[in-house]
């Protein structure tokens, strides 16, 4: 199959939501569909009976929430699948930022019950910024929920997009009867049972018809008839070109425990969304079609299997053709690479791959020469931008609770933060160890991980900070930059890149700073031009 071939037939796309929205079950009917595995996994609310298949870390399984972006990979109808299924945690919100720099397009899941959550809200403003193509599902029609003109309401009004429904659901709760596709004309049956792969489909072309009574009853087709109608009065016709620039937003409907709605929807994506897209660098505009291979490092994974102490850099493939065996350049380092086992993923099941198109993720099992943005190239400099760290919200000291691992214990922190798991400050005054994290909940997967990963321990202090801000001038000799360093020296700190940090520690002092000190700049994301 040629190069421009390959390109045509990849479909790379993240699935994003608010906890509990039902992500991972989506993830994995999908997965299902495409035959790339035979039997679900439940994934009940905090009990695990059989671990979702995406989430492969302990701390996941046991607490039944994803932590770390899944890469999985399947065949549908000749369509190369990638799905990058993220974190719905709030506390592990900058690795869904990051993932979404290596999508071309996205699935938002929205709970019919709870309808459009804050988590969600943050996302989709970030896909909204980047312009990335979103399709909505709305999931769990099985239970009883908001009704669907409200939610599409609220999807209009709190996500800020223009929606048109491509399927409308036949009852909600117990009266569920199915599923009208608008897309397709036909009506698809619900009858509850799980474990049935594929829901039959009855194709309806005229609404009018007495069919349709026979199928769902009278007052259910009646309402159903009234509702199409004011869906056709009020929402736009589907545009796919509009969808591509993410002026308009698809909606679909169903039930992804039920196995329900997940194949109209999945048919529909592999239609209309967007094969590999360009990308911006520093430099130009990459497209995919390029000959000369080049890719970014989107995540840092350590320890996907904690018996061979491994770090997996995962590359987002932008243009031309990896291939094994091959020199790159690491953009960052000047010096050319070369990776004998690059892997293909179906969550914790790695393939090695010979050649890998744009909209593949590789991973490149790694020693610890690549960090989060990194760029590979044939011989070209380019960097590709966009992916900063941000500033953290929550700030503790780590200390060693066991002076014989310390070297366990740096080795371990160093992997970890390469990892984007959260960031590490070097105080300039004493040489203290800071760990900021956008979420709380990062200090017990930290803690978790250093344990049963690396043998060491540690114990954690309070601090007492409102922001990080990294510092920027232009004259490093001025006398105002010399005096900031003199006086702030308690609140200075070092990134794990070295660059210089100021710790507020209040909105208030934060303000006065700026004030005081106004040729120097205080930048709330690590990326700055």
């Amino acid at each position: 199959m040629s190069f421009i071939k390959e390109i045509a037939r990849r479909r790379t796309f993240g699935i994003i939501s608010h906890p509990d929205a039902g992500k991972t079950t989506l993830t994995e009917k999908l997965l299902l569909f495409g035959g790339a595995i035979q039997e679900a996994g439940a994934v009940k609310s905090n009990k695990i009976k059989k671990g979702a298949t995406s989430d492969f870390m302990e701390i996941e399984r046991q607490r039944g929430i994803s932590v770390a972006t899944s890469v999985l990979a399947f065949e549908y109808n000749g369509i190369k699948i990638n799905i990058l299924d993220t974190p719905g945690h709030k506390d592990f919100a900058e690795d869904t930022f990051r993932t979404l720099t290596a999508v071309d397009s996205v699935i938002v899941v929205i709970d019919v019950a709870k309808g459009v959550e804050e988590q969600t809200e943050k996302l989709v403003e970030v896909c909204r910024m980047r312009n990335i193509p979103m399709i909505v599902f709305i999931n769990k029609l099985d239970r009883e929920g908001k009704d669907a003109f409200d939610l599409l309401d609220e999807i209009e009004q709190k996500l800020g997009l223009t929606i048109t429904p491509l399927s409308f659901p036949i009852g909600m709760g117990y009266d569920f009867k199915g599923i009208y596709n608008i897309w397709e004309r036909n009506i698809n049956l619900f009858s509850g049972d799980s474990r049935k792969n594929i829901e039959e489909t009855i194709k309806i072309s005229d609404l009018g018809s007495s069919e349709l009574n026979k199928l769902v009853g009278d007052k259910a087709s009646e309402t159903l008839r009234e509702e199409l109608e004011l869906v056709h009065g009020v929402y736009p016709d589907f545009d796919k070109d509009e969808y591509l620039h993410g002026k308009l937003q698809p909606v679909f409907f169903g039930s992804a425990l039920n196995n329900f709605g997940v194949r109209e929807l999945l048919d529909c994506f592999v239609e209309i969304a967007p094969k590999p897209r360009p990308k911006q660098s520093e430099e130009r505009l990459v497209k995919a079609d390029e000959k000369d291979f080049t890719g970014f490092v989107f995540k840092i994974h350590a320890n996907m299997d904690p018996n061979h102490r491994d770090r997996l850099a995962f590359v987002k493939i932008v243009s031309g053709q990896f291939k094994r065996n091959t020199p790159y350049l690491h953009v960052r380092h000047g010096k050319k690479l070369k990776f004998s086992s690059p892997n293909a993923f179906f969550a914790e099941k790695k393939e090695i791959v010979d050649v890998s198109y744009p909209g593949d993720i590789v991973g490149l099992h790694d020693t610890g020469n690549f960090k989060i943005g990194d760029t590979l190239t044939e011989g070209e400099t380019i960097n590709y931008k966009g992916i900063p760290n941000f500033s953290p919200e929550h700030f503790r000291y780590i200390n060693n609770a066991d002076p014989l691992k310390s070297k366990q214990l740096f080795k371990g922190i160093d992997q970890l933060m390469d990892e984007g798991v959260a960031q590490l400050f070097t105080l300039e005054l004493n040489g203290r160890k800071v760990i900021g994290t956008v979420g709380a909940l990062q200090y017990e997967v930290i803690q978790y991980r250093l344990e049963h990963e690396y043998g060491a321990k540690c114990t954690y202090e309070n601090l007492n900070v409102h922001k990080a801000c990294w510092v920027e001038t232009q004259d490093e000799r001025s006398e105002e930059y010399q005096e900031f360093l003199r006086v702030k020296q308690r609140y200075l700190a070092k990134d794990k890149q070295g660059q210089l940090v100021f710790l507020a520690d209040s909105a208030f002092s934060l303000q006065m700073t700026q004030q005081k000190y106004p040729k120097i700049k205080f930048h709330f994301t690590s990326e700055f031009d």
